[in-house]
């Protein structure tokens, strides 16, 4: 072996750490740089999935069953509101008065999506501090919310009136976020 060839090789040696010390910092960049609940979605400017969930057994309002959803529920001439929301999840917890505070407004319909959830834990949540959608469709095994693109609970999507998504916020809603995000989407979408 020539002397020439010697350090040649020896870089082709440090060639793998290299690669995995730009991977960690990749990585690292992606993990603290990041803002969860601006991850994007493919779903914006696209149909809402057109899925047919049913109710949550047992949920009442004024005697009366609350009703699951489906496609012609999304697409009503107004905006809609989707929340996706588990009484499990501390987060959908801390949203929930401000929920209550849109619902009470009445700009936009409101729709639960309740995610991997017992029938009497969400009757017991919705009991609890309140239900502000008019319909609530369960999603026991996750495979529906796979198809609205959700992370993890809570997440908002807003639909138009023709049935497109065009809001989605990953996180609980907060008084700013509604503000400064939601209010101004649900205007342009019409309401």
């Amino acid at each position: 072996m020539s002397d020439a060839t010697r350090p040649a090789r020896r870089w082709v040696l440090f060639l793998p750490l290299v690669i995995f010390a730009g991977l960690v910092l990749l990585f690292l960049f992606r993990l603290f740089a990041g803002d969860p609940s601006k991850l994007p979605s493919a779903l914006i400017g696209k149909p809402a999935p057109a899925l047919t969930l049913q109710p949550v057994e047992g949920l009442m309002h004024e005697g009366k069953p609350i009703p699951g959803f489906g496609p012609a529920d999304l697409a009503t001439g107004k905006p809609v509101l989707v929340n996706v929301f588990a009484s499990w999840c501390p987060p959908c917890h801390q949203e929930h008065p401000f929920l209550m505070d849109l619902a009470k407004a009445g700009r936009i319909g409101m729709i639960g999506l309740n995610y991997k959830d017992k029938p009497e834990n969400a009757r017991r949540f919705l009991g609890r501090l309140g239900n502000p959608y008019a319909r609530v469709g369960v999603d026991p095994d996750g495979r529906n919310a796979i198809e609205w693109g959700v992370y993890g609970v809570p997440e908002t999507f807003l639909v138009d009136g023709r049935g497109i998504i065009v809001f989605k916020h990953v996180g609980p809603l907060t008084p700013e976020i509604i503000r400064d995000r939601l209010e101004p989407a649900i205007q342009a979408a019409g309401g």
